[in-house]
């Protein structure tokens, strides 16, 4: 075999063991999820675009520093998705789920809130970045 042969066969196989965008995302979600069960605002914030944007004009350095009011206040924070609704366009995504999010001092919550949660992601470098996220309580 010439090394032309097994340099494409090497691109290939890399070229197919590259998860799939959505896996991609789904991962990038789980990631988010276990900086907040792990209270980890340094965490959390790698995960955010540079302009990102959240409620009331929220920019990726005050979501750290509501992360870390939250993680101060809580010393143990839950974090429980519902199924997640992700529509992939391209380099971009919005994803909508339900998220229960408690928090407390000992081994049961204190406080517990469901939230719908609609989010916009937009892939760079085959890493995706949470560009922006709304929420309101569920009544």
């Amino acid at each position: 075999m010439s090394w032309a042969a097994l340099l494409a066969c090497a691109v290939m196989l890399g070229a197919c063991s590259s998860p799939p965008p959505e896996q991609r995302l789904r991962d990038a979600m789980g990631g988010v999820q276990q900086a907040i069960e792990k209270r980890d605002a340094a965490g959390l914030s790698a995960h955010l675009a540079d302009d990102f944007v959240g409620p009331d004009g929220m920019d990726r350095d005050g979501a750290r520093r509501l992360a870390l009011v939250l993680f101060r206040r809580h010393r143990n924070v839950g974090m429980t998705l519902g199924p997640p609704d992700i529509q992939v366009q391209g380099d971009h995504a919005t994803v909508t789920f339900t998220a229960v999010l408690t928090g407390g001092a000992g081994a049961l919550p204190e406080s517990a809130r469901v939230q719908h949660v609609t989010t916009g992601w937009r892939e760079d470098g085959g890493e995706w970045r949470l560009t922006s996220a709304h929420w309101d309580r569920r009544r």
